[in-house]
Order: C-alpha cells, then structure tokens, then sequence
C-alpha cells in the first residue's frame, strides 16, 4: 500500500491516545493510525450476535469528527465492540482497513472501498515517501470451545516503522485474545518489542471467558516481553467482568521486566524508541 508522499516522519517520538474499548490513535513516524474503531455513546447498546448485546458504560474520549486525517485502520475483527454503527457511518468509506478476511468481507458489504485482508504472519506494508509501516498479523484465540464458532475470527497485530529499511519502532496489539500456545511464537518471530497495546477485560459472553482477565493479560506481557505494556479494553462494556485494578494488582507481582503505563479515556502515552 503506497500513500502519497509527504515530509519525512518524525522517528524520534510518537504517541498513543486512548480513545476507549480498544480504539486508540498511533501517531509515530509521519503515520496516523486508528485501532478498532468504535464511537458508541454511554447507555447505548451494540449486538454481538446470537441474541447477545453489551451495553458501552464509558464515553469515548472524542468523535469520528474529531479524528484527524487516518494513514489507515487496524481492526482486529468485525464486532459490535471493535467496528459499531457510528464508525460504519461516519468514517471515509476510501480509508484503507487492514484486517481478517472475515472482516473485509463485511467493510465492503458497509461500503468501504480498501480493505487489505491478512491470515496469521502475512503481512501488509504501507510506505509514505522513504518511511513504512509493515503490519503483520499475529495468532489470536478469541472463542473457546464452549463457544467456538461464534465469535469472528480475530488477530494480533506488530507494527514495525522504519524509514530506509531501518527498523525504528516495533508495536504489538494483542486484539482480542485469550491465552494460547501460540503466544510464545510471537517473541520469538518478533523479538525486541518496544510497546505492547493489551486487550484485558475478561469480556464474558454466556458464562464463557473469551478475552484475558486482568492476571492472564499480564501473564500475555511476561510472555510476548515487551518493553513497555498499556493495557486497553479493559472497562467499557457491560460483558467485561477484569478491570484494571486487576491488571494493576497482577502486574505488582508479576515477573515481567516490561514497565506498565496505565491509562485512562483521554489521556496520551508519550514514547521514544531505544
């Protein structure tokens, strides 16, 4: 994917602002990036299918309108929570999407024009003048077999940005995820990880655990072993029953060598690379 050129990113710093749920904004290298974006107010409720609905509980930090001009999305996978109605409505149906085959399948059944579909470890490279950003997929499990078929197929994300070929930042998203053998993989693929965006929560759907409580998405960080760890989607839904008081009390005794910054709806994590 080639973007039109622009002025050299700026490589010595970058930013992730949390939007809410798992929608945050990645601005690094010349890139501006959403994540799963969803702009549901409080009180109103998304369909998560088979006669299941969550209610949002949190107001999101800004709007589609307040959004400034996107590089491109990444969407973990098409659900109520991650891509609702407003972000169908309002976002340029042109902005590129790199996501599941599942989902792109949906974006053009809502009209958008771009979507870029991966399976685990393929990956998508978006150049803007001498600067990239390859975004590879990462193994995801986000229905277990008590509801296994009825959740869309969901992925991680590693986002490296480089200019010249010369590798800068590296970025993990977990999307939703539970743990799974598969974890242990990524580090070793992808070693030297600078910033990982977790998705905690344990979002529960008929009595069955489908994305990792606070404790297991810290025992995620010990795994993939990042440098630093934010944890996101963690308070927004009806359905999550691990907030972040459980993250913050797994990660006081965890074993992990990554530094953890919390948080919350509207506030910016400053980072640098190595």
């Amino acid at each position: 994917m080639v973007l039109p050129a622009a002025e050299p990113g700026d490589f010595t710093a970058g930013s992730v602002y949390f939007i809410g749920n798992a929608t945050t904004l990645i601005r690094y290298g010349g890139f501006t990036i959403l994540t799963d974006p969803a702009f549901l107010h409080a009180g109103d409720h998304v369909h998560l299918g088979h006669g299941m609905y969550a209610r949002r509980e949190v107001e999101p930090a800004c709007g589609v309108a307040d959004l400034p001009p996107l590089d491109f999305i990444v969407l973990s996978h098409h659900h109520g929570d991650h891509f609702d109605d407003v972000a169908a409505e309002q976002l340029d149906k042109n902005v590129p999407i790199v996501t599941t085959e599942h989902a792109v399948g949906l974006l053009s059944e809502q009209g958008f024009t771009q979507g870029y579909a991966l399976d685990t470890w393929q990956c998508q490279t978006v150049t803007k003048g001498g600067d990239e950003v390859r975004v590879s997929a990462m193994p995801a499990k986000h229905d277990p077999d008590p509801v296994a078929g009825m959740l869309p197929p969901t992925m991680g994300s590693m986002l490296d940005f480089s200019r010249s070929g010369e590798r800068s930042f590296r970025i993990y998203i977990s999307g939703d995820t539970l743990l799974h053998d598969r974890l242990y993989d990524i580090p070793q693929r992808y070693p030297g990880i600078d910033l990982a965006l977790v998705h905690a929560g344990g979002t529960t759907l008929l009595g069955t655990v489908v994305t990792m409580t606070g404790e297991q998405a810290v025992r995620a960080v010990e795994i993939v072993d990042p440098r630093t760890a934010v944890p996101i989607h963690y308070n927004d839904f009806s359905v999550f029953r691990s907030g972040l008081e459980d993250i913050k009390q797994a990660a006081a005794s965890s074993s992990s060598s990554a530094e953890f910054h919390y948080l919350d709806h509207g506030e910016t994590y400053h980072f640098r690379p190595r």
